[in-house]
């Protein structure tokens, strides 16, 4: 079983920032597509976005595109989502995820283990 560490969540008010991180332990993380996804509670969990491990091309959901930015560091070890402008719904636990597919319309996910996640809170 494949393992991934999400880390960065907390507190912060609308239109505040956070920067999430998504860690591999036990595969070479940038030979998978990643995506990120998030749960409310009481809601369904939803794709949001996700970055090709060919082409390195990203997708966002049309809900956080153009406030949230997903990336590869330099050594390539880590994923990050940037958030910006945050609005309260936003709120939510967000988990990485290794996938088969991560197109514009599409994020397959690789297995059906999730781990903890981490928690974001937007509010005032």
């Amino acid at each position: 079983q494949v393992q991934l560490v999400e880390s960065g969540g907390g507190l912060v008010q609308p239109g505040g920032s956070l920067r999430l991180s998504c860690s591999a332990s036990g595969f070479t993380l940038e030979n998978y597509d990643i995506g990120w996804f998030r749960q409310a509670p009481g809601k369904e969990r939803e794709g949001i976005s996700c970055i090709s491990s060919s082409d390195a091309s990203t997708n966002y959901g049309s809900s956080v595109k153009g406030r949230f930015t997903i990336s590869r560091d330099n050594a390539k070890t880590t994923v990050v989502l940037q958030m910006n402008s945050l609005k309260p719904e936003d709120t939510a636990v967000y988990y990485c995820k290794t996938l088969t597919v991560c197109t514009d319309r599409m994020m397959t996910v690789a297995d059906d283990y999730w781990g903890p996640g981490t928690q974001v809170t937007v509010s005032s």
